[in-house]
């Protein structure tokens, strides 16, 4: 995941992670065929030892939403947000990566929203409810892209504010 989100697509090469995993390459390619095998299933390893890590750390309910925007965005402005997105673009052009990476990701947002509810203490049974929830994943992404080109803390400080205000309001 490091070589990925530090080299991209391009300069992650089996080669290059069996080096910096201190395996020969053979040994890499045992357990990875291919470059697609590798990194899909680095991705999938990592999104579920996150999660599993967001759960444990943010306790869920209304008193908690404010810690439970920041460790949303947290997921998404990370060096596994950086991995993934050179993974998205990647496969973007190449056809053989693409069904894999939007499986993986279909699986990886159902999940990152069903966190979310539980976090929130959310009622999806509310009108609304479900598209403010996926509007804060949607904007911790966004948060996540921004932060790709400049250190934007200070704002995004602000923005995590406003949005557990909103959530407080929309989820009562």
């Amino acid at each position: 995941m490091a070589c990925l989100a530090e080299y991209g697509w391009a300069g992650s090469t089996v080669a290059v992670v069996a080096e910096r995993a201190g395996v020969s390459r053979g040994a890499a390619q045992h357990h990875f065929p291919t470059r697609e095998d590798l990194f899909t299933a680095a991705v999938e390893y990592v999104a579920e030892e996150r999660s599993s890590a967001l759960r444990a750390l943010v306790p869920a309910g209304p008193a908690h939403r404010r810690a439970a925007v920041e460790g949303i965005v947290a997921l998404y402005t990370g060096p596994l947000f950086r991995a993934a997105l050179h993974l998205w673009v990647a496969a973007s052009d190449e056809d053989q990566l693409r069904p894999r990476v939007t499986e993986l990701e279909a699986r990886v947002g159902r999940e990152s929203h069903r966190i979310a509810v539980e976090l929130l203490g959310a009622d999806e049974s509310v009108p609304g409810v479900r598209e403010t929830v996926q509007g804060l994943l949607d904007m911790a992404r966004g948060l996540g892209l921004a932060t790709l080109l400049t250190d934007d803390a200070r704002r995004r400080e602000r923005v995590v504010a406003e949005w557990a205000r909103i959530l407080d309001g929309v989820l009562g």
